[in-house]
């Protein structure tokens, strides 16, 4: 005897009694890996051999992101050469967040598993990414470069780990979370997951956003350590530490005011009171002295700034509101469909 019973944002498990005895069997699942690339003929066809060795069964999905190199033949002859199911999507549109959600829009698979194009993430790892997700324990699963203090050892770029200690702060003190890695490009997704998540993201910011989407939505996330290496001799990154770096902290305050507006406008308002109440200090002694007025230009600036305040304050609460009513909604969305 045997039924069905709904995971909790997963898919369908299989309850199977015998003797009275319960126990859960996961059913069949399709796999895919979706490798974005821009410029990596040097690394994408070891990429290739390496994850249809570990998972021969799956499809294996290249982006070509508008490579200028010869990316797309390198897949091309890997295809054809590997006894793996294949495909090539072309995303002229640059940038990394475009190539997924191209990905996203195209691959139908039960597990979705990202990986970077440039041989930095060991396909041996992948196992244990996916086998969280088969067992309906998590629904994002995520690949963590910082376990094991690899990121560290290997990452010639000093600023880009301080990019990452920035980010990982900001979201753990904002979401109350726990997590050490929320960069990594080495990650598992479920089914249910990728339904469920409108990537906007244009560039290298997608896993950020992937995270956040997680940690809001309350989907289930699990680290697991992965090895990790830099960039093999050939292979060039297209990172740039200055201009990241202000995708960096342009990412920390979009985090702040989309998914904390409270927080965000809340604090410009005790911000701009506070100034006004500086600025204005003098003009209200004069009038308690004198009973006038004599710093007129004060008097503006400080009603003004304010004015601003209660804008802010206003702003936050209604945003506020608007955050806790897509949340719900979504509950209710995700509720219904499991139903």
């Amino acid at each position: 005897m045997s039924n069905r019973t709904a995971d909790y944002r997963g898919e369908p498990a299989v309850s199977v009694y015998h003797n009275g005895i319960r126990t859960e069997k996961s059913p069949l699942c399709t796999i895919a890996v979706v490798i974005p690339a821009y410029n990596e003929e040097a690394t994408l066809a070891n990429v290739l051999e390496a994850f249809c060795r570990e998972l021969p069964d799956a499809e294996l999905v290249v982006v070509d992101n508008g490579s200028t190199d010869n990316t797309r033949n390198v897949a091309s002859e890997a295809f054809k050469r590997l006894n793996c199911a294949g495909r090539l999507i072309r995303e002229p549109e640059r940038g990394k967040g475009n190539a997924i959600r191209r990905a996203f829009a195209e691959v139908d698979a039960d597990i979705v598993v990202m990986v970077d194009a440039d041989s930095t993430y060991p396909a041996a790892d992948v196992q244990q990414l996916i086998a969280p997700i088969r067992a309906h324990q998590a629904d994002l699963v995520v690949g963590d470069r910082h376990a094991e203090g690899r990121y560290q050892h290997e990452n010639k770029r000093a600023f880009h780990g301080l990019g990452n200690a920035l980010v990982r702060r900001t979201i753990n003190w904002l979401f109350r979370g726990e997590l050490n890695d929320v960069l990594s490009g080495y990650r598992a997704l479920s089914r249910n997951f990728i339904e469920n998540v409108h990537v906007m993201s244009t560039g290298f910011e997608i896993e950020t956003e992937i995270t956040l989407h997680a940690l809001d939505k309350r989907f289930r996330i699990k680290e697991l350590p992965v090895a990790y290496r830099d960039r093999p001799d050939g292979s060039v990154s297209k990172l740039n530490t200055f201009s990241d770096g202000l995708r960096v902290i342009r990412t920390i305050v979009n985090i702040f005011r989309c998914y904390r507006p409270m927080g965000f406008f809340g604090s410009l308002a005790v911000f701009f009171a506070l100034i006004s109440l500086l600025v204005g200090s003098q003009v209200i002694v004069e009038y308690v002295l004198y009973r006038y007025v004599y710093a007129i230009p004060s008097a503006i600036l400080a009603t003004g700034l304010m004015i601003l305040s209660v804008l802010c304050i206003s702003l936050g609460l209604i945003l506020d509101t608007v955050v806790r009513l897509h949340q719900l909604d979504f509950a209710v969305r995700i509720n219904h469909r499991k139903s």
